[in-house]
């Protein structure tokens, strides 16, 4: 089969791989460089600390592939309410023994022994938590450096810097060509639904930009954590510690990829009293996520020949080597995952933009 894939993103480069490794022909996409989107700004964060099945699975075998891959590092991921936050308290107490029946090394935490562990964590409030084990991190760029490596050695056509259409399901317009092809795999974040739109395909996505700063060096021995009740987490980064939270909807065409200094101001007062740290900003930055209706992705078939892969509120890096694989085995004829297939929606939903950091996706 020849196969063109539309984004050289995370879950792009997976699909590509995975393809070719099946023996497919394959071209790869990308309007400008490798990991040059949602990849490129990505926090990084990786557990498999979730209630449902099906997405503690794919972040098991996500996982599992980045131990294997050697990017990931190793780091226990906490997430706790805070006095006078019931909802949160009662969604944790909820959520943990539904994770434990799935097989998740995940165990509720006393706070005073959390706050023994950890002394610079302001722990004197909080009413529950609780502990992943089974987590790390991955430095987006490295991880995108080893993926891009992968498809070169497998025979994948990279072509960057390489801006296409959709003219039908299965035919790209290239700048100066128009190629068809058996099957086409859109993994291009925000631009997939206008990219679908071009094979008369509509998909129920909307953009949201997220911020993340990255703090000064600091003498830090933290978890990585998501502290519920101030609605900010963090993971190490080098010497210091990346720090994000919040998302509002923006037109992916036009938005700004400069974090806001009320952003930097908020998440490193949420911060320090989530700590006893006092931190300043290095760096800082936002990119764009995806999502959808029910907060699940879009992941299959959408018409004879073509598939997308989006709508992942910020787990993209997170599931792109289960899923990234799934879509491509999807396109070389295999089945999908029926919870994830784009035909659950007529495609003009309109809904509320919900993004992925927030307990009752945990």
């Amino acid at each position: 089969m020849r196969i063109a894939v539309i984004g050289a993103g995370a879950v792009g480069l997976i699909a590509a791989s995975a393809a070719a490794e099946r023996g497919a022909d394959v071209v790869l996409y990308d309007r400008d460089e490798i990991a040059s989107g949602a990849t490129g700004s990505a926090a990084g964060i990786c557990y498999d600390a979730f209630a449902e099945d099906l997405d503690g699975a794919v972040a098991a075998e996500s996982l599992h592939y980045f131990r294997e891959l050697g990017v990931l590092t190793e780091c226990p991921y906490v997430w706790f309410a805070r006095e006078g936050d019931t909802a949160n308290a009662d969604a944790i107490r909820e959520q943990v023994p539904r994770m434990q029946a799935h097989g998740r090394d995940v165990t509720l935490a006393d706070p005073d022994e959390l706050g023994e562990r950890y002394p610079q964590l302001t722990t004197d409030d909080v009413t529950v938590a609780a502990i992943a084990r089974r987590a790390g991190y991955v430095d987006p760029t490295a991880y995108a450096r080893e993926l891009s490596r992968r498809v070169i050695e497998r025979g994948v056509d990279v072509r960057t810097n390489a801006p296409v259409s959709l003219t039908g399901t299965t035919t790209v317009a290239e700048p100066t060509d128009t190629v068809t092809f058996d099957a086409v795999i859109v993994a291009a974040g925000p631009a997939t639904r206008d990219l679908a739109a071009g094979a008369d395909i509509e998909i129920p996505l909307k953009a949201y930009r997220a911020q993340a700063l990255v703090t000064e060096p600091l003498r830090a021995t933290l978890p990585m954590a998501y502290d519920a009740t101030q609605h900010v987490y963090w993971r190490p980064w080098d010497d210091g510690l990346l720090v994000g939270d919040g998302a509002h909807e923006v037109d992916p065409d036009d938005w700004d990829p400069a974090a806001d200094e009320c952003f930097e101001r908020s998440a490193l007062d949420r911060f320090g009293r989530a700590t006893t740290l006092d931190a300043t900003v290095d760096h800082s930055w936002a990119g764009l996520c995806t999502a959808t209706p029910d907060r699940d992705p879009l992941l299959g078939r959408v018409d004879e020949g073509l598939f997308v892969a989006t709508g992942w509120h910020g787990h993209g890096l997170m599931r792109s080597p289960a899923l990234g694989r799934t879509v491509a085995e999807q396109a070389l004829g295999d089945d999908g995952v029926d919870a994830y297939d784009p035909d659950r929606f007529d495609g003009d939903e309109a809904f509320e933009v919900v993004e992925g950091m927030t307990l009752d996706e945990e």
